[in-house]
């Protein structure tokens, strides 16, 4: 896990610890049950307070997305597939909006749309 911190940001450090930590879930680059640095680890890696650390593994917490076990650490959660399946959809309709309205843009109807997207598709399913 690749945490990178902007001091350029307008997004406090936790919430970029937090955001970064989320995507690689969400993602599925960290899956359920799956370690993470701890705290204290991941504070001296970065170079940052132990409590910034804290919060942002409190806040993922909160969000059902790690579960932290006294004595043991933070593991990524394997009980909320669901909200994770949510939250991985919402991604998607913010990128199917993107392309719509950058399609819409440059002319291209739906149905030559449907047509792009049914080859890329198809091309996909023919690489794996």
């Amino acid at each position: 896990m690749n945490i990178l911190i902007s001091n350029a940001s307008a997004d406090p450090i936790y919430l970029q610890i937090k955001n970064q930590i989320k995507a690689s879930i969400l993602n599925g680059e960290l899956t359920p049950g799956q370690s993470l640095p701890s705290i204290r680890q991941l504070a001296k890696d970065l170079q940052i307070s132990v409590i910034t650390t804290k919060r942002a593994y409190e806040e993922l917490e909160k969000e059902g997305l790690i579960d932290s076990v006294v004595g043991k650490g933070s593991f990524v959660s394997g009980a909320n597939q669901a909200f994770i399946r949510e939250q991985r959809l919402r991604q998607w309709e913010e990128k199917l909006i993107e392309v719509t309205q950058e399609s819409k843009a440059l002319g291209i109807s739906l149905a030559e749309l449907i047509a792009h997207l049914r080859m890329l598709y198809q091309e996909e399913e023919e690489n794996r």
